[in-house]
């Protein structure tokens, strides 16, 4: 559906190729790597999720906001991503859930987007060539104009994007009630004391918090800066590694955090970023996808298993890093076969590429917090 008068809008990719649309979020310009998400569903999600932030997402399905906006639904306190492209639009929602339309939502929080453009050929561009740098604008349509501040874009491998998103100060997780959250069984501890998970966050989702929390952990969100003698103050049962943007090598004090955590020899699970964090403090190294996994359907497994997973990355750890390292793979991408779990051979830690917390989502996964439950109530015996 088009919108009355809509403004026009331009985009255009860093190999000079562009496209002409409508508005239908903030007037100005944004620059951002442009990628693709091939979900079906959970739009809001994707737009609040800190792991996306400084990216231009491109939605596969062909057409968005139909159920609106509504706050239970936000990964974050406000949109992450640079802009939004989109194939069609439905400014006027139909969902009993909705508070706000979609082009009212990114207009009020000053996020661009582009509709009435052929995402499928788009999509297949940036799968043949790759993931680029792109370029949203409503007051620069001169293709040649916009792709002078194109080029001037830093690339994403090589930017730390973590320090935008990590909170400033620590804080309790508190939001453990709402019965629309609730899904599993959870764990309790025999002694009837909750667990104490300290999270270090990358750029964390809410739903990864609500899952930790459901589980009935007590959950200590702290900024990715953080020291590691700080974060064993508070004596933790375990240590969350959280999902984040950018490249994660550049964030050196995430994993100088890490690699010192690893001698308290806690149980560590780490999601996404957290996973590559992990595999980089334990001697690995990471490597640029060409356009990512981003999408809710990826299947991941091993040994004839096979989970159906949300995920939503540009990088990967290399698995030749691994061979020398203590750790074994226990899920490869099905799709190209990049890793998507791992666990050391003698310490309690764990990590996986995709989302379990499945926000949105399967909940082919969730089981992954349990285990991370089922080890931090092992090392509390061996303690005791």
């Amino acid at each position: 559906m088009a919108l009355s008068n809509a403004q026009p809008a331009l985009l255009v990719l860093a190999d000079g190729s562009s496209y002409q649309g409508w508005s239908f979020g903030a007037t100005g310009t944004a620059l951002g790597e442009v990628v693709f998400n091939t979900g079906m569903t959970g739009y809001q999600e994707v737009l609040t999720d800190p792991s996306y932030r400084g990216q231009i997402v491109t939605f596969t399905y062909p057409e968005l906001g139909n159920t609106g906006v509504n706050s239970d639904d936000e990964e974050s306190s406000q949109p992450q991503i640079k802009g939004t492209i989109a194939r069609n639009i439905c400014p006027k929602p139909s969902n009993w859930r909705s508070t706000q339309s979609l082009p009212d939502y990114l207009k009020q929080h000053n996020i661009l987007a582009i509709y009435g453009i052929d995402t499928r050929a788009l999509t297949r561009k940036l799968r043949s060539v790759g993931a680029m740098n792109g370029a949203i604008s409503t007051e620069i349509l001169d293709p040649m104009e916009l792709l002078l501040h194109v080029q001037q874009a830093p690339s994403m491998a090589g930017l730390n994007l973590v320090r935008e998103v990590t909170t400033s100060t620590v804080y309790e997780w508190s939001d453990t009630t709402d019965p629309d959250w609730q899904y599993g069984s959870a764990v309790t501890t025999a002694d009837g004391e909750p667990f104490t998970v300290v999270a270090i966050d990358f750029g964390i989702k809410r739903n990864i918090l609500r899952r930790l929390a459901s589980y009935g952990c007590r959950v200590i969100v702290v900024p990715a800066n953080t020291p590691a003698d700080e974060i064993l103050q508070y004596n933790p049962d375990g240590i969350f590694l959280s999902n984040g943007p950018g490249d994660p090598a550049t964030v050196k004090e995430g994993i100088t955090t890490t690699k010192a955590l690893l001698e308290a020899q806690k149980p560590m699970f780490g999601i996404c970023m957290g996973h590559q964090i992990l595999g980089l403090s334990l001697g690995g190294e990471t490597f640029k996808l060409k356009f990512g996994h981003r999408g809710l359907n990826q299947p991941c497994g091993l040994s004839q298993q096979v989970e159906i997973t949300s995920q939503n990355h540009g990088f990967a750890i290399t698995a030749e890093s691994l061979a020398n390292v203590d750790v074994e793979i226990t899920h490869l991408n099905l799709n190209d076969r990049t890793v998507a779990g791992l666990r050391h051979k003698s310490l309690p830690l764990f990590s996986v590429q995709y989302h379990p917390e499945a926000s949105p989502g399967p909940h082919d996964a969730d089981y992954l917090f349990e285990q991370f439950i089922q080890a931090m109530h092992q090392h509390r015996q061996t303690k005791a």
